[in-house]
């Protein structure tokens, strides 16, 4: 006998990447930083131990000051949740009423949260090139979600094409879900002020190496934080716990680490698409941490199943448009080397 509502009987949860033990394998499938957080991250993980026997803060004063200064806006302009997912749970409730739209090659969990709130989604596809063509988007209603750079893809869509979608659809909610922009893109949080439909979001899993902290944000006008705040206090008013706040203040004290890192996986990465398109390979123009690539003379789940084998772990997503292609997070100088040597003799076997 099941007691589940029947409202989510048919729901497809979210398969999160596999988790291995990484000093045993390589693991690129699931965009983590490949670095050790910051010193004073662990410093601060340590101190904020001693006073786990008391509620965490629930205004996030010591994360939200720092953060709004990081992006220079007001501190009443950011919202913190137990991770990006956290963030996009309370987006899908709040401001979905009217439906939602995405793309049709993006981050999986848009389509499980419509599913999951009930919430009318159409989805659009991408240019065959996989860019994203906002204009496909003006005769709908209701919000639109776009990852930027995108997921798997890495693609990144000006900013200006961004801005002027929100400029002629004043009447309508523009979501940008910025999880890898650090890697060299240009963040829209810069518009908030002059864009009230703007709300954008970001992640400290990916540049900021927190990904077990869980820690992801929103930046728009007061009024949007200010009913995700309503959401937040309605359901869970405790959810950035004392030691999430104390690692992510941390973090935000120390940005030469977190640049020099950044620059090191926007270095691998420019170093490992030329080695893959040099064995053939054909990669998209990622501004991500990750790159999304396919070759000719082998599929995505073979070449999957072969770096597995050899204990490298990357990502396949089995959908039509995308099943040839494979998602390979960047590591350090050392494991990308080794993704290559695997890749050379793969292709020699089946060559």
């Amino acid at each position: 006998m099941s007691f589940l509502n029947r409202k989510y009987a048919d729901l497809v949860p979210y398969t999160p990447g596999e988790q291995v033990d990484d000093t045993e394998f390589i693991k690129l499938n699931t965009n983590e930083s490949p670095f050790e957080p910051a010193p004073a991250v662990k410093q601060a993980a340590v101190a904020a131990a001693v006073n786990l026997n008391r509620y965490c803060d629930t205004s996030c004063q010591s994360v939200i000051k720092p953060l709004a200064k990081h992006f220079q806006v007001k501190e009443n302009q950011i919202f913190l949740g137990n991770g990006s997912d956290e963030v996009l749970a309370y987006l899908f409730q709040a401001f979905t009423e009217d439906g939602v739209a995405f793309p049709d090659i993006t981050y999986g969990f848009y389509q499980i949260y419509a599913n999951y709130y009930q919430t009318p989604a159409t989805i659009i596809p991408l240019n065959e090139d996989f860019s994203i063509d906002l204009t496909a988007y003006d005769d709908l209603t209701g919000t639109v979600i776009i990852t930027n750079p995108n997921a798997p893809t890495g693609i990144f869509l000006a900013t200006d094409e961004l801005v002027a979608f929100a400029q002629r659809n004043p009447e309508r909610l523009l979501i940008v879900d910025e999880a890898y922009v650090d890697f060299g893109a240009e963040s829209m949080t810069q518009f908030v002020d002059q864009l009230p439909n703007l709300l954008v979001i970001g992640t400290f899993s990916k540049s900021r190496q927190m990904a077990g902290a869980r820690l992801g944000y929103a930046v728009g006008n007061s009024e949007l934080i200010a009913d995700l705040n309503k959401l937040k206090f309605s359901t869970n008013p405790y959810n950035i716990n004392s030691m999430t706040q104390a690692v992510a203040a941390a973090v935000l004290s120390e940005p030469a680490y977190v640049a020099e890192k950044i620059q090191t996986i926007i270095d691998n990465r420019t170093e490992t698409k030329a080695a893959l398109e040099k064995l053939g390979f054909e990669v998209t123009d990622s501004y991500g941490n990750f790159l999304f690539a396919k070759h000719p003379n082998i599929s995505g789940e073979v070449l999957l199943n072969q770096l597995k084998a050899r204990k490298i772990f990357v990502r396949w997503f089995n959908q039509p448009r995308t099943k040839d292609y494979l998602r390979i997070s960047i590591g350090t100088t050392e494991q990308m080397a080794a993704l290559i040597t695997a890749c050379k003799d793969i292709l020699k076997e089946v060559a």
